[in-house]
């Protein structure tokens, strides 16, 4: 169990409770809770109990789950909910012409955060999912973004480890620091077999009022030659979106 740090307050303890719950856990114990969360299982269950009694979290039996209240404000107060209804008509749209997984992604720190996704029957494999996250080398989204983002930030990527999914993985400082290049002149990136063998990525940027890159708008295809010809129809998609965020930013309209 991990060392609770000395001092630490009873909100930063809630907090790291309610981070315990990963993306595929619907449910979990309170021991499980503890154990992630690196408390005492006495204290996680305190602390859960007063959770409960403000909707934060909700008990399921003997299992705990995350809270409708929770899900409201975060659903309600977030910043990412103008850009998931700006961008939602144009992915419906396009996913309707592709008939591929459709996503956008937004980065978080040295990763890169699914806000949305649009799937279909018998479409590529797709390992993202809403809410879901991955390291930014490693997805066709996170280079975009990782490209457009400060160079502190690309610099702290480099020099970590870089998980390698597949043998196309870019795993290198060189080989990172070319694709971003890359990925700034061309205007998009293209990733074959990079996170599963049989699939291509591509992701494009959207823009903001003041032409800063806020998100990436991708695409799951098939791992085949036909994936660039899905390129034109993405960047309509993304400057689509650019001209709703832009129109909505304007006063007075």
């Amino acid at each position: 169990m991990a060392r609770v740090p000395t001092g630490e307050s009873v909100l930063a303890r809630a907090a790291r409770i309610i981070e315990a719950f990963g993306i595929d856990d619907s449910t979990l114990t309170v021991s499980e809770i503890a154990r992630r969360a690196g408390l005492h299982v006495a204290t996680a269950s305190r602390l859960i109990e007063e959770l409960v009694r403000c909707g934060w979290l909700e008990r399921d039996g003997r299992r705990v789950r995350v809270g409708v209240r929770l899900w409201e404000v975060g659903s309600r107060s977030s910043p990412t909910v103008g850009l998931r209804e700006a961008a939602r008509p144009f992915m419906e749209d396009l996913h309707a012409v592709v008939e591929q997984h459709t996503q956008l992604a937004v980065r978080e720190g040295t990763e890169v955060l699914f806000l949305e996704r649009l799937t279909a029957r018998g479409a590529a494999v797709n390992f993202t999912r809403v809410a879901g996250r991955l390291p930014l080398h490693a997805s066709s989204s996170g280079l975009v973004l990782l490209a457009h983002s400060p160079a502190e930030v690309q610099e702290q990527v480099m020099n970590a480890p870089m998980r390698a999914f597949t043998e196309h993985t870019i795993h290198t400082p060189r080989d990172l620091r070319a694709a971003l290049a890359q990925i700034r002149r061309q205007g998009y990136a293209l990733c074959a077999g990079h996170i599963h063998p049989d699939t291509t990525g591509i992701a494009v940027p959207v823009r903001g009022t003041h032409d800063e890159v806020v998100a990436a708008l991708g695409l799951i295809v098939p791992n085949d030659p036909s994936a660039y010809s899905q390129i034109p129809a993405l960047q309509a998609a993304a400057r689509g979106i650019t001209r709703v965020i832009s129109h909505a930013a304007v006063p007075g309209r």
